[in-house]
């Protein structure tokens, strides 16, 4: 007996057959803002680092990046004060990592145990080579950032904009200008959905020419 592709796995389905509401209250969860990143800043004697799962970049030249910060952080403060700041992408190998210094306050933390967030997680970190924010090791990039100040937006939207003076990358997974992570799954990017669930980023692949229908 035949056995047939059943229909809802069938590549001709059309996709209502699959289509359903989506409750606007999750609806952003729906847009990959790119990976999840963690933003540093250092000023007057003080550093903090924290994950942001919404940034994105803005422009090519000058490089531009956005990132939300909200008004509670103490890294938005230390960002304010300093003018730059660091962007950086964690890797697998970072996920609880990533996921604690989302879900923590280095306020808190300097204020209850008299140490950074940096010492209480044992971080390892390196000199950037154009800002004083504290660069993270074994992530998959860092961009150096100088803050482009837009206080109404900062203060209505906590959009933070901020124009990339110095870029590194991990050369095993991010060579001419691309993404390849075949052979380094523990360096693969992280991309935040929501309460501790992450989505890794998978294979690279290439787009291949597609000539338009002829009627």
């Amino acid at each position: 007996m035949a056995h047939s592709t059943p229909l809802s796995d069938s590549p001709a389905q059309p996709s209502s057959f699959h289509r359903r509401p989506v409750p606007l209250a999750k609806a952003y969860r729906l847009l990959n803002h790119g990976p999840t990143v963690l933003v540093s800043a250092a000023h007057g004697g003080q550093r903090n680092i924290m994950a942001a799962a919404w940034a994105m970049p803005l422009d090519f030249d000058p490089p531009k990046v956005a990132v939300v910060l909200d008004k509670s952080t103490w890294t938005r403060v230390l960002l304010e004060g300093a003018g730059s700041f660091a962007l950086q992408v964690p890797t697998r190998a970072q996920l609880d990592l990533t996921d604690a210094l989302g879900n923590s306050s280095g306020r808190e933390i300097v204020e209850r145990d008299g140490h950074d967030k940096f010492a209480a997680y044992g971080l390892q970190t390196f000199a950037g080579v154009a800002t004083e924010a504290p660069l993270l090791e074994g992530c998959a990039a860092w961009l150096e950032c100088r803050l482009l100040p837009e206080p109404p937006i900062q203060q209505r939207y906590d959009l933070f904009l901020g124009e990339v003076i110095a870029a590194q990358a991990d050369a095993r997974v991010f060579a001419d200008g691309r993404w390849n992570f075949t052979g380094h799954d523990e360096l693969r990017t992280l991309h935040h959905v929501a309460g501790g669930h992450f989505i890794v980023d998978g294979e690279a692949v290439d787009a291949r020419p597609l000539a338009p229908v002829r009627r």
